[in-house]
């Protein structure tokens, strides 16, 4: 790197020479402690020296309404997606989950949610080209183990779901060594988890994914019925900070929820459920359902006329609600490769 290009004081491009510093990644990864420490310089001229590193990887520092409804490229948050890797899917999806928001996946148990979590898993660590975003991912367990068996069936078997990918691209990702795996059985844990130690992967670049499995298990034993404020003030506090990580680090957030029973009209209302259709709705209620970005909702129920042409249980995804997205609904099968769409 050659330092003199750039529009800094004499002596802390000296300093960074001294220093053996060669990049701006190697800048960007240190605290300012660190540099301060490593270069002898003052607050100031560090401080400096990051602002001026940080503006040359800033193609345009701000974008009018313009310039965003004729994205071509498709470069802003609002266009790109993660894909589930299914064609299917996607197209119900118009792509894929997007990189910023709450997604939540509800359903009943066997329903095909951790599936679904999984394989997403994996998705990430593709090339954008392919609809990954070349990074790991994070997994919260809250209840369960974390089915590790499952995951390494879906990675020995990526190049069967993936077979729009090159084989030798399969065989480079090393799957395994970019999921990162959390335990957080109650409130303090999870708090202290998405604060701090997700934070640091997600500023270190290691992961573009938080998936947490799930949302409801952590205030199912919490919180009685008269605590119903209390946990409100908790669900809009971490929907909050999910939000806040989503947002910097252009991070798709995957909340599973668990259902319960739909006893009336208007509590079905409220979720965007149907009585009639289906006598379930997700848990925890309106305080978190408004901190959702999209509500995707899974059933295994029977559909004769599909279920004759596929082995295995058929499931339906569903989008119950979204801002770019109509009420519309697939088919699709888990089979030992992954989850797949039925066209």
């Amino acid at each position: 790197m050659d330092w003199d290009q750039f529009d800094l004081n004499p002596k802390v491009i000296a300093a960074l020479k001294k220093a053996d510093i060669k990049s701006i990644k190697e800048v960007l990864n240190l605290s300012g402690a660190d540099l301060q420490r490593l270069m002898k310089l003052s607050s100031a001229d560090i401080q400096c020296l990051q602002k001026t590193v940080s503006l040359t990887l800033r193609k345009n520092s701000m974008l009018t309404a313009l310039q965003l409804y004729q994205d071509k490229d498709h470069l802003t948050s609002q266009h790109q997606k993660l894909s589930l890797g299914c064609s299917v899917l996607d197209t119900l999806l118009k792509g894929g989950i997007p990189l910023v928001g709450i997604t939540e996946l509800a359903g009943e148990s066997s329903a095909g949610k951790t599936q679904i979590s999984l394989q997403l898993c994996l998705c990430v660590q593709y090339p954008y080209k392919y609809g990954g975003l070349e990074s790991g991912a994070v997994y919260i367990c809250t209840e369960d183990v974390f089915p590790s068996k499952r995951l390494q069936q879906l990675i020995d078997q990526q190049h069967k779901l993936r077979a729009d990918v090159p084989a030798e691209i399969v065989q480079k990702i090393k799957f395994g060594n970019s999921i990162f795996v959390e335990h957080a059985a109650d409130l303090d844990t999870f708090h202290n988890c998405i604060t701090k130690r997700i934070s640091l992967l997600l500023t270190r670049g290691m992961v573009r994914l938080v998936v947490i499995d799930s949302i409801a298990a952590l205030f199912r034993c919490e919180f009685g019925v008269s605590d119903s404020v209390m946990k409100a003030r908790y669900l809009q506090t971490f929907g909050a900070q999910l939000h806040s990580l989503s947002t910097r680090f252009r991070t798709p957030i995957m909340c599973i929820n668990q259902v319960t029973d739909a006893v009336s009209e208007s509590e079905a209302a409220q979720c965007g459920c149907s009585v009639v259709d289906n006598r379930v709705s997700p848990a925890l209620g309106i305080t978190w359902a408004n901190q959702l970005l999209m509500r995707l909702m899974v059933s295994r129920i029977s559909q004769p006329g599909v279920a004759s042409h596929h082995t295995g249980s058929v499931r339906t995804l569903r989008v119950v609600f979204a801002p770019h997205l109509p009420p519309s609904s697939c088919y699709y099968t888990v089979k030992l490769e992954g989850v797949k769409g039925i066209k």
